[in-house]
């Protein structure tokens, strides 16, 4: 094997597998940076942030082997959010002469033989925390601290760590999303007050996603984000509708169009996977293993877009479920294949790590920071230069936000006020990370008794880019939503940049050549009178009924109903249609009724 500057093997840039587009002889810059800056000062205590995709894996273990060498360290302790991810770091050491054992139990007490250390979750460092200091202090011991947010996550795992690994030689913690919005002290992580007197977190290192984008170690993403007209019956019997992401309607309405939109019997989730499924077909013309993952929130969900996703592709996805004994052999078996799709409930915040994913649909109605940040984190990780990354999400006001600012790099705050900030990014986490990664049944079927959702359409809305937003809408299948769909799949931030504006300009050219080309009102005319949102409304729901008592009546599907009146009408989407072009279908529909044409 090769030897390096400091005498040791030369590490794989990227786990598993394939490495990076540029690094593959290398450290990549920020991680020898990274390097440099540990070694200079030999702390007992490193805190590296680095965004998903970077390489933090490769970063520690090359500390853990330097460390070995010079005899500063002889045991290795890593300690993982999840079995998953136990296994992977095992796999990792391994490649580069660190022997780690994964399958250690509390109940052992010992590790196998031949082994430097052990790769455990921080459920087992919690729930024997004493052994675990025993097992520390009977080696000069180095503690890797992976995802090191989770020890905040509740006052035992806190407790257990620092019981646990207290007496380390050294502890190198790690993190590649944005600190825990809760006000929880995480362990072993320095913090320091800032001008307003609130302690933040002070990383050792930080390489954030900007920087990682612009050395083109992680993919450009793109977010494509899908509205449409939603209808659901409320717990009182009331009948809602609304378009998804309308900005003039309660959070309450939000959520109920968005859960909406999700159900599988609507026609919203089948739009979407069509969409992504072309958007994956075209990115494999020039990555041919490029994968996709759908993130579902529970396993009814799961089941049912898997089935949809057979329909589409006419290929059975692997469906990774959050109780599947079997759901690590899965994931990895799926790294391994071909295979276009996996639907996984929840199990993204560091437990799937497929370097070949490039597709998303964000199809779960969670929506804190570090979850969203976590998802999408599954889909940057750049093998080659111009890899990019699609994500598809509902065009919802906080998912928004957060696809806008996935640039932000954000501390942990523990003084903060447990209520929101304006700009809703921080407020506290819906559940502890550990019951997000699996179906939280009592709550689900609390939350879906409040509604029965009745009918879903999708309509495509807009791309978002590196903080720019990209199309003027369109129909699903339409030529707007294909503009963007089939953007190459190799490309990188400057090119997809530019080509999104192109795309644009190239649709405002097609309805500016649709719009009439009248000289604008006659002078003396009356200026165009402000539409009445209220009247469009109702105007949006009577349609909605009507057309859902016309399917009932024939069998056609709403989207089928809602196409033909487009068709036979004219004017945009139900969302963009103004009170006339609505009127008109409303009388059309009322013509096939009573048996006119």
């Amino acid at each position: 094997m090769t030897e390096t500057l400091f005498g040791g093997p030369v590490l794989p840039p990227a786990y598993p597998e394939r490495a990076a587009w540029g690094t593959a002889p290398k450290l990549r810059a920020w991680q020898q940076e990274a390097l440099d800056s540990y070694f200079s000062t030999q702390p007992k205590d490193f805190l590296a942030v680095a965004t998903p995709g970077a390489g933090k894996t490769t970063f520690a273990l090359r500390v853990a082997s330097m460390l070995i060498d010079a005899g500063a360290v002889n045991r290795v302790t890593i300690v993982a959010p999840t079995d998953h991810l136990k296994r992977q770091w095992a796999d990792a050491a391994a490649k580069v002469g660190i022997a780690i054992d994964p399958n250690f139990k509390n109940a052992d007490g010992q590790h196998g033989r031949g082994f430097v250390g052990v790769a455990v979750t921080y459920a087992q460092v919690a729930s024997k925390p004493m052994l675990h200091r025993a097992k520390t202090e009977a080696a000069r011991t180095l503690v890797i601290l992976d995802e090191i947010h989770h020890g905040g996550e509740a006052l035992s795992w806190g407790d257990g760590l620092r019981e646990a690994f207290e007496p380390a030689s050294r502890r190198l913690s790690l993190t590649g999303t944005p600190f825990r919005s809760d006000t929880s002290p995480i362990p072993f992580v320095e913090y320091a007050e800032d001008r307003d007197g609130i302690r933040r977190s002070r990383a050792d290192y930080t390489y954030g996603y900007g920087n990682a984008l612009r050395d083109h170690v992680v993919r450009p993403v793109m977010f494509m984000a899908y509205s449409g007209q939603m209808r659901w019956r409320t717990s009182g019997g009331e009948e809602m509708a609304a378009s998804l992401g309308e900005s003039a309607v309660t959070k309450d309405i939000t959520a109920q169009a968005w859960r909406t939109a999700l159900n599988p019997a609507g026609e919203w989730i089948p739009a979407v996977l069509a969409g992504a499924d072309k958007r994956l077909s075209e990115v494999r013309r020039t990555v041919p293993d490029a994968g996709g993952l759908v993130i579902a929130t529970d396993h009814d969900d799961a089941r049912a877009y898997a089935g949809q996703l057979k329909k589409i592709t006419g290929e059975s996805p692997t469906v990774i479920l959050s109780d599947d004994a079997k759901a690590s052999s899965k994931i990895e078996e799926f790294t391994a294949s071909e295979k276009r799709w996996m639907v996984a409930v929840r199990m993204v915040s560091e437990g799937v790590d497929v370097p070949r994913l490039s597709v998303g649909v964000y199809a779960t109605s969670i929506s804190t920071p570090l979850f969203f940040a976590q998802a999408v984190g599954r889909f940057v990780r750049a093998r080659k230069r111009g890899e990019t990354a699609s994500v598809f999400l509902p065009s919802v006001p906080t998912l928004m936000a957060l696809a806008n600012s996935m640039e932000a790099e954000r501390d942990h705050a523990l003084d903060r006020p447990e209520k929101e900030d304006g700009d809703g990014l921080f407020n506290p986490e819906d559940s502890l990370m550990d019951e997000a990664n699996r179906e939280e049944k009592a709550s689900d079927s609390l939350t879906k008794g409040k509604f029965e959702a009745l009918d879903s359409q999708a309509s495509f809305d807009r791309v978002l880019f590196d903080g720019g937003e990209f199309g003027t809408g369109g129909e699903v299948g339409s030529e707007d939503e294909l503009d963007f769909l089939g953007i190459p799949g190799l490309l990188d931030a400057e090119q997809v940049g530019t080509l999104l504006r192109q795309r644009q300009h190239e649709q405002l050219n097609r309805k500016n050549a649709r719009a009439p080309q009248a000289g604008g009102p006659p002078a003396g005319a009356a200026a165009p009178a402000v539409p009445d949102h209220r009247m469009l409304m109702d105007l949006r729901t009577e349609l909605a009924k009507n057309v859902a008592a016309w399917s009932a009546r024939t069998g056609t599907p709403h989207g089928v109903v809602h196409t033909k009146l487009r068709t036979v009408c004219g004017g945009p989407p139900v969302a963009q249609a103004d009170e006339e072009q609505l009127q008109t279908r409303l009388r059309k529909l009322q013509d096939w009724f009573i048996g006119r044409k």
